[in-house]
């Protein structure tokens, strides 16, 4: 069920337990999307507490920004990619921070805004951008890339097994027109496909989860991330990860413990995983994963 604010944010009482938020602290929100996460932690943080948040969408910033005013906590808000939070915390005035929170999901009603065009349940534009800044759209990358490369991406990011298929379904069919809506690709992904019993996910789900991305540059990012933000903690410091993609939880895994030799510890051996309570209100949120450092 999602909530008023379009979105439902997950594992919130074990990220405010894990990332251990205190009153009067300093907190950045790497994700601040429609303020799920941000307004719980905002409660606590109080008077004397400073809320930082960064999203590249500038609609979910003015959103969040609009539910976070009534916070007695004081709140800072970036338009950013969290590839960016050296620059932001610099902007802040902020030299170390209590708790780092990035949850890598996208937000439901980006999924079902035609604006964003990232979802095949309705024809959209091809665009895939959350970041109005980022110069390429899905549209650019089936009409432009070559074969091969359409092929690389598919397998590389989405671990699509018919990549080599589906990139000569599209070059095939982008010679006829230009592929411009997420239905018609869709349908040319799925024609791609060898039917073999029911389906449980749609065929072209990996597809659209590659183009997406690669058009956000979202391991690239999220790298980034993982390299700069450890620096900001203080003594004592946690920085939690919700991810939603194997890809991204073997990044953080990997991440995390390298850091190790860098004086931080690992809190989570395993992943934290959503309650079965959770996952039956909000199925969304059955393939989040969680992982925890402090700086020791």
């Amino acid at each position: 069920m999602t909530h008023l604010s379009g979105h439902t944010p997950v594992l919130v009482p074990q990220v405010l337990r894990w990332l251990d938020i205190k009153p009067a602290v300093t907190c950045i929100d790497c994700t601040v999307g429609r303020g799920g996460h941000a307004a719980a932690i905002a409660a606590i943080l109080g008077e004397g507490g400073l809320l930082i948040g960064l999203d590249v969408d500038p609609k979910n910033l003015q959103y969040a920004q609009t539910r976070l005013a009534g916070s007695s906590c004081a709140v800072r808000l970036f338009h950013a990619n969290f590839s960016e939070i050296k620059d932001v915390a610099q902007a802040a005035g902020v030299s170390s921070v209590d708790a780092i929170l990035a949850d890598l999901g996208v937000a439901t009603n980006q999924l079902f805004d035609e604006a964003y065009g990232l979802s095949f349940t309705s024809d959209m534009p091809l665009d895939m951008r959350l970041d109005p800044r980022e110069p390429r759209s899905a549209a650019d990358l089936v009409n432009t890339l070559r074969e091969e490369e359409l092929a690389r991406l598919l397998y590389e990011l989405a671990q699509e097994r018919y990549s080599r298929r589906i990139a000569r379904k599209i070059v095939e069919a982008r010679r006829v027109s230009p592929i411009t809506t997420t239905q018609r690709l869709a349908q040319i992904v799925r024609d791609a496909i060898p039917r073999r019993g029911p389906r449980r996910i749609d065929p072209a789900t990996r597809t659209f989860l590659a183009l997406r991305m690669c058009v956000n540059r979202e391991l690239e990012n999220l790298s980034a991330l993982l390299e700069n933000a450890p620096a900001l903690l203080g003594c004592g410091g946690r920085m939690a990860v919700i991810s939603f993609q194997s890809m991204e939880d073997r990044l953080v895994k990997q991440a995390f413990r390298s850091a190790q030799a860098a004086g931080m510890r690992i809190l989570t051996p395993k992943p934290i995983t959503p309650t079965d309570q959770e996952v039956q209100d909000n199925p969304r949120s059955r393939s989040a994963r969680m992982r925890v450092i402090q700086k020791l």
